[in-house]
């Protein structure tokens, strides 16, 4: 008799765990809370880090298990079990190769060039290799569910990809308006669009269709074990009953009380769909899950817009850090980060306290810019061309001092950071914090200059100036219960809870605090959801052992 699995979220995690369920032989409903599917995978670039994934022989890459392992755990700074890490690396392949080989929709490409976040450590891939993305799809294929999968207000226009954009690149290479037509005529949608699309199709092909508008509010439970959970769809209450049930319902911050209990510094302004609020956390919590990394979230410093012009109200602010003739600011009017540096290593940044003033010593804080960074690269964060004058909200003044009295900072504090940043300029080399040195700030630069850290190396001498306060975000938190390498739940005593299974950000992120490269955030999350489908149908990818918690 086929095992009835149940699972709760329709992001990259749960619809992976979908199919590799269904695959295995279940009988599978997915639950979806918002009333379109697709979760904060569908608002995002849509790319996964799979280190060893058989892509990377066609650009010539020469990756290993071991190099990969050795590099997670020179990030690991005690908060990564090397036992899921391990798990992580030899199912990541697989996962790849069994959506791919299903001759279903789902196929992925390799990226080019795009290197590890921390390349540098120990068996990181400056080259890249390790990160996939899928090509454009066109969501005519999805019939009747085409308008429901939830779009993103990031990349408001589905038709281009990551590296159409200035969140996947600094400077993308411009799409040409016949080919933007083109995808326009067959909806073809890329980035999150097009991978939630496939996973999508995949799902419809095998007569899954996920159940939305439908809130998982508490875990059934018989003898220790989870046999069901309790939905609720509009004013109807209802359980059901299952043999397993996963959960990928996403992270908690959403949820205000929960961060401030929880998080380790300021989480003020979250990017993920806001239906994350913690409701699989809440479950398993209440049935004696033991938790961990409870502290971490998958940084990103945004900054904020008018709604009338970004329907969220906040930006990410990726690679428009690192161009040239740009630099970011504390309220001292100093200098405290590598600009270029990745987004998640930047965000601890926004945690670090003046412990004289008791405050946070890098909030607020500012991207100063100057006249020669719009003429060469418009204000790009907001899809602005080169030489287009920045909003009128965009705080500006004709000099140093003038911008530096309208952000009240303190006098002269302003002008002596860009002096020493304009001599060290001059020598070509950021003697304070590094930028341009590590192959992620040079990707992230200016391409005419990608060979040396003149991509993102330049000096603010042309007035106007102008600042965009700078906030603290994350796309998403990483702490929850603890799972073993099949993706069981496990309880405060280390011990698996049977029928429960997690995968994505609602469980403890088998990456501890670091973010290994693009697409570090899905990529586990599909890995687990991989794992936890097989093993909930009764086909383990790894064989039984003796249960390992995270630390």
């Amino acid at each position: 008799m086929n095992r009835e699995v149940v699972i709760l979220g329709t992001g990259g995690s749960g619809l992976t765990a979908a199919l590799a369920a269904h695959d295995s032989g279940a009988e599978v409903t997915v639950y979806e809370k918002h009333d379109q599917v697709g979760g904060t995978t569908a608002w995002s670039g849509g790319m996964i880090w799979v280190p060893n994934n058989r892509h990377e022989v066609q650009l010539g890459v020469a990756d290993s298990r071991e190099k990969a392992l050795t590099y997670l755990m020179s990030l690991s700074h005690g908060l990564i079990d090397q036992a899921m890490a391990e798990a992580f690396l030899d199912a990541g392949p697989a996962m790849v190769e069994y959506l791919e080989d299903a001759d279903g929709p789902v196929i992925f490409r390799p990226i080019p060039e795009f290197p590890d976040y921390h390349a540098e450590h120990p068996g990181g891939m400056p080259g890249g290799g390790r990160s996939l993305d899928c090509p454009l799809y066109s969501f005519d294929e999805l019939g009747e569910w085409r308008d429901r999968v939830t779009k993103s207000p990031y990349y408001p226009d589905p038709r281009y990809s990551i590296f159409d954009s200035t969140i996947g690149q600094a400077v993308p290479k411009p799409v040409l308006p016949d080919e933007l037509e083109r995808r326009g005529q067959r909806d073809e949608r890329g980035s999150g669009q097009a991978l939630i699309g496939r996973l999508l199709k995949a799902c419809l092909e095998r007569g899954i269709e996920p159940q939305t508008g439908c809130r998982a509010m508490r875990l059934i439970q018989k003898d220790g074990a989870v046999c069901g959970v309790e939905i609720v769809r509009g004013e109807e209450v209802f359980t059901v009953n299952a043999d397993a049930v996963i959960l990928a319902t996403g992270g908690f911050e959403w949820d205000e009380e929960m961060k401030r209990a929880f998080i380790r510094g300021p989480l003020t302004h979250p990017v993920s769909i806001p239906t994350n609020t913690g409701d699989g956390l809440k479950m398993a919590m209440r049935i004696g899950a033991k938790l961990g990394n409870m502290r971490e979230a998958w940084w990103m410093p945004v900054h904020e817009a008018p709604r009338e012009e970004v329907s969220i109200g906040v930006v990410l602010l990726g690679g428009a850090r690192a161009l040239p003739r740009s630099i970011m600011i504390n309220k001292k009017g100093r200098r405290f980060v590598n600009e270029a540096a990745n987004y998640n290593a930047f965000g601890a940044a926004f945690h670090e306290q003046d412990v004289s003033a008791f405050d946070y010593a890098n909030l607020p804080c500012w991207l100063i810019f100057d006249q020669g960074y719009v003429e060469k690269y418009g204000f790009g964060m907001m899809g602005g061309r080169p030489g287009d004058d920045p909003p009128q909200w965009v705080m500006r003044a004709d000099s140093l001092a003038g911008l530096a009295n309208r952000l009240e900072l303190p006098e002269g504090a302003l002008e002596a950071t860009v002096n020493h940043w304009n001599a060290m300029v001059a020598e070509g080399k950021d003697a304070d914090f590094r930028r341009g040195e590590a192959a992620h700030d040079i990707w992230w630069g200016d391409p005419e200059h990608r060979e040396s850290p003149a991509a993102t190396l330049g000096p603010l001498t042309a007035g106007p100036f102008f600042a965009v306060e700078v906030k603290s975000g994350a796309l998403g938190t990483k702490g929850g219960p603890q799972t073993d390498r099949n993706a069981r739940v496990l309880d405060v005593d280390g011990l698996a809870i049977p029928g429960l299974y997690a995968a994505g950000n609602v469980m403890a992120s088998a990456m501890g605090m670091t973010y290994g490269g693009p697409g570090g955030t899905i990529a586990p999350g599909m890995v687990f959801g991989f794992v936890a489908g097989r093993h909930a149908a009764g086909q383990s990818f790894f064989a039984e052992a003796e249960v390992r918690a995270v630390p």
